[in-house]
């Protein structure tokens, strides 16, 4: 069996922690900017914990990241 890859695509937008989450951006971030509050541009920077449903597909996919 070949080692498994690392996909790509999802080596810049999520990143395992030492404790095993997975940690993902927030979405309303890109354009429009002008129309949000400081405070609301703030909170949509810092990153987030992913759906406990997800995690093992995410984990699976950027196994060779752990």
């Amino acid at each position: 069996m070949p080692k498994m890859k690392t996909k790509s695509a999802l080596k810049g937008r999520f990143k395992i922690t030492g404790t095993g989450k997975v940690l993902r951006f927030k979405a309303y971030k890109r354009h429009l900017l002008t129309g949000k509050t400081s405070r609301q541009k703030r909170d949509l920077s810092t990153q987030t914990v992913v759906h406990s449903g997800d995690v093992k597909r995410l984990k699976q996919l950027l196994r060779p990241l752990r």
